[in-house]
């Protein structure tokens, strides 16, 4: 009796030993990081949260790393780590992603309102029979502007918020420069005194 009292704590230590030198390769862990991964992927962290997603990433990777060189006690600190860098990315993009549409509609508002303002002034132009080779520059502009627009809207749709941002902000200070040239070449000439 006295041997098997003895014998019980020294099999519960080795036991505890090597689940703690990590006998067995973290798999679950590294499965639930590798889903995590995933997931932050599927809401946009590698555009919104880019350094966290790759960190996440690096994390997964030094996991399975670790589980090749059988240092099952690293991985799982691997994994463990990507997970939460992964899931952190998520939560973080969510922030992002909503401050970007904001910016994104904002961009996209002001160069709505740049484009409606030059096809008003040109058409003002027109109906004042302006010169058509006064009229000639603003409308190959506005023809290219717009065509910017039309890919901040595209972009919009597809909820591709950097891309309407670039887009968008390309077009507006063209149209802007429409504008100023159309009310330039609009003004009377100024009277000489004789």
């Amino acid at each position: 009796m006295p041997l098997r009292r003895l014998l019980a704590p020294l099999a519960v230590a080795a036991a505890i030993t090597l689940v703690a030198c990590g006998g067995e390769p973290p798999d679950k862990e590294i499965q639930q990081a590798q889903n995590a991964i995933e997931t932050a992927k599927d809401v946009g962290a590698d555009l919104y949260a880019h350094d966290e997603f790759k960190a996440a990433q690096d994390a997964l990777t030094h996991a399975n790393e670790a589980v090749a060189q059988r240092d099952y006690r690293l991985a799982l600190n691997h994994a463990l780590d990507a997970r939460d860098r992964a899931q952190t990315a998520a939560r973080e993009t969510a922030a992002r992603k909503a401050a970007a549409r904001l910016d994104a509609e904002r961009a996209l508002g002001r160069a709505n309102i740049a484009l409606a303002t030059a096809h008003a002034k040109l058409k003002t132009a027109e109906s004042a029979h302006m010169a058509p080779r006064l009229l000639a520059g603003p409308r190959k502009t506005m023809t290219s502007a717009e065509s910017s627009v039309q890919k901040a809207r595209a972009a919009m749709e597809k909820s591709d918020y950097p891309a309407v941002v670039d887009a968008a902000n390309a077009a507006t200070p063209r149209l802007q420069a429409v504008v100023k040239d159309l009310d330039a070449a609009a003004a009377p000439a100024p009277r000489r005194r004789h």
